[in-house]
């Protein structure tokens, strides 16, 4: 089973995000991860024979990149008009220099993309990290997001230690999570 991760990254860190949500999906036996660079040619057969899609982009400004951005409005002509992503499980991820950075509300363009594609979105299923006195930065889902997995970079680190394992293993969590989910729709 195929779960595709359609993704931008402007300096490497979400980049390092989407290889831990393809180790998250290749964890669940039968399932493969394709790692989709918008940056590069768009395998569309791919993503039509994908039994899910997770979006990944950096948060610029408060939302998602460009790229992804052209991604969404391209997907219209070959995708949207017959609604062939009808019934795949979709989730996302995004990373920022901050610690918020508005990162929700690129989670939230993605979720609605999805659901104008008719897709069906797969939140973190993870209560929030480092929320109490005695937690710690690194719990799972450190920054407390629920509608996918957000991860920070210091703007002033290379992709080589930004985001933190903490982030990544929130990232691979998520993976793990839609190739699970989509497993159980495909019987």
């Amino acid at each position: 089973m195929l779960i595709s991760i359609v993704y931008d990254s402007g300096h490497g860190h979400t980049t390092r995000q989407a290889q831990a949500v393809a180790e998250g999906v290749n964890r669940v036996a039968g399932c493969e991860a394709l790692l989709v660079p918008v940056s590069q040619e768009i395998p569309w057969k791919s993503l039509a024979s994908s039994a899910g899609i997770v979006f990944g982009s950096p948060t610029y400004n408060g939302t998602l990149s460009a790229k992804l951005k052209q991604f969404f409005e391209d997907a219209n002509k070959p995708v949207w008009v017959e609604l062939k992503w009808r019934n795949k499980v979709a989730a996302g991820f995004t990373n920022s220099g901050a610690y918020s950075g508005d990162k929700l509300n690129t989670l939230v363009t993605m979720a609605l993309f999805a659901a104008q594609h008719a897709m069906l979105w797969v939140g973190l299923d993870l209560k929030p990290g480092n929320a109490r006195s005695t937690g710690s930065p690194q719990e799972l889902n450190r920054l407390g997001g629920w509608l996918g997995a957000m991860a920070q970079s210091n703007m002033d680190e290379g992709p080589e230690v930004a985001p933190p394992d903490s982030d990544l293993r929130t990232a691979a969590h998520l993976g793990q999570r839609v190739a699970e989910i989509a497993r159980r729709f495909s019987v």
